[in-house]
Protein backbone atom coordinates (compact mmCIF):
# COMPACT_ATOMS: atom_id res chain seq x y z
CA UNK A 1 0.00 0.00 0.00
CA UNK A 2 1.05 3.54 -0.84
CA UNK A 3 -0.07 7.09 0.47
CA UNK A 4 1.14 10.48 -0.69
CA UNK A 5 -0.61 13.45 1.39
CA UNK A 6 0.07 17.35 1.36
CA UNK A 7 0.61 18.82 4.80
CA UNK A 8 0.92 21.96 6.34
CA UNK A 9 3.40 23.96 4.21
CA UNK A 10 3.35 21.99 1.35
CA UNK A 11 5.05 18.90 2.41
CA UNK A 12 4.21 15.89 1.22
CA UNK A 13 4.10 12.68 3.26
CA UNK A 14 5.17 9.27 1.32
CA UNK A 15 4.36 6.22 3.08
CA UNK A 16 4.21 2.32 2.22
CA UNK A 17 6.12 0.83 -0.38
CA UNK A 18 6.53 3.31 -4.00
CA UNK A 19 6.79 0.79 -6.96
CA UNK A 20 5.88 0.60 -10.20
CA UNK A 21 2.20 -0.36 -9.61
CA UNK A 22 2.26 2.88 -7.59
CA UNK A 23 3.88 5.67 -9.67
CA UNK A 24 1.20 6.72 -11.26
CA UNK A 25 -1.04 7.62 -8.47
CA UNK A 26 2.20 9.34 -6.58
CA UNK A 27 2.63 11.18 -10.49
CA UNK A 28 0.02 12.68 -9.95
CA UNK A 29 0.41 14.46 -6.93
CA UNK A 30 3.89 15.43 -7.78
CA UNK A 31 3.14 17.22 -11.36
CA UNK A 32 0.86 19.84 -9.59
CA UNK A 33 3.69 20.63 -7.44
CA UNK A 34 6.02 23.47 -8.31
CA UNK A 35 8.68 25.94 -6.39
CA UNK A 36 10.29 23.83 -3.78
CA UNK A 37 8.95 20.65 -2.89
CA UNK A 38 9.55 18.77 0.28
CA UNK A 39 8.82 15.09 0.17
CA UNK A 40 8.73 13.40 3.72
CA UNK A 41 10.09 9.82 3.44
CA UNK A 42 9.90 9.28 7.30
CA UNK A 43 6.51 6.64 6.54
CA UNK A 44 8.40 5.20 2.95
CA UNK A 45 9.06 1.56 3.42
CA UNK A 46 10.14 0.56 -0.22
CA UNK A 47 11.11 2.49 -2.99
CA UNK A 48 11.43 0.72 -6.36
CA UNK A 49 13.65 1.88 -9.42
CA UNK A 50 10.31 3.06 -11.04
CA UNK A 51 9.75 5.13 -7.94
CA UNK A 52 13.85 6.50 -7.99
CA UNK A 53 12.95 7.11 -11.44
CA UNK A 54 9.61 9.15 -10.96
CA UNK A 55 11.51 11.18 -7.72
CA UNK A 56 14.45 12.15 -10.87
CA UNK A 57 11.71 13.24 -13.09
CA UNK A 58 9.87 15.56 -10.95
CA UNK A 59 13.88 16.83 -10.10
CA UNK A 60 14.18 17.82 -13.78
CA UNK A 61 10.89 19.13 -13.68
CA UNK A 62 11.05 21.28 -10.76
CA UNK A 63 15.03 22.43 -11.38
CA UNK A 64 13.87 23.43 -15.31
CA UNK A 65 11.34 25.86 -13.94
CA UNK A 66 13.50 26.92 -11.22
CA UNK A 67 12.39 25.19 -8.24
CA UNK A 68 14.06 22.50 -6.09
CA UNK A 69 12.99 18.91 -4.65
CA UNK A 70 14.24 18.43 -0.98
CA UNK A 71 13.87 14.46 0.32
CA UNK A 72 13.97 14.61 4.11
CA UNK A 73 13.79 11.97 7.09
CA UNK A 74 14.02 9.24 4.64
CA UNK A 75 14.13 5.55 6.39
CA UNK A 76 17.81 4.00 6.39
CA UNK A 77 16.48 1.36 3.72
CA UNK A 78 15.64 4.30 1.66
CA UNK A 79 18.82 5.70 2.04
CA UNK A 80 20.85 3.20 1.15
CA UNK A 81 19.04 2.99 -2.32
CA UNK A 82 19.58 6.41 -3.21
CA UNK A 83 23.29 5.71 -1.78
CA UNK A 84 24.18 2.14 -3.42
CA UNK A 85 22.45 4.05 -6.77
CA UNK A 86 24.36 7.34 -6.23
CA UNK A 87 21.85 9.42 -6.21
CA UNK A 88 22.24 10.78 -3.12
CA UNK A 89 24.34 13.40 -4.78
CA UNK A 90 21.45 14.35 -7.12
CA UNK A 91 18.98 13.77 -4.46
CA UNK A 92 19.68 16.00 -1.38
CA UNK A 93 18.99 13.64 1.21
CA UNK A 94 18.33 15.85 4.66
Amino acid sequence: MFEIKRGDGGILYLSGRLDASQVEAAEKVLATTSGLTVADLSALDYISSAGIGLLLKTLKRLADSGGQLKIVNATPRVKAVFHYAGLDTLLPLE
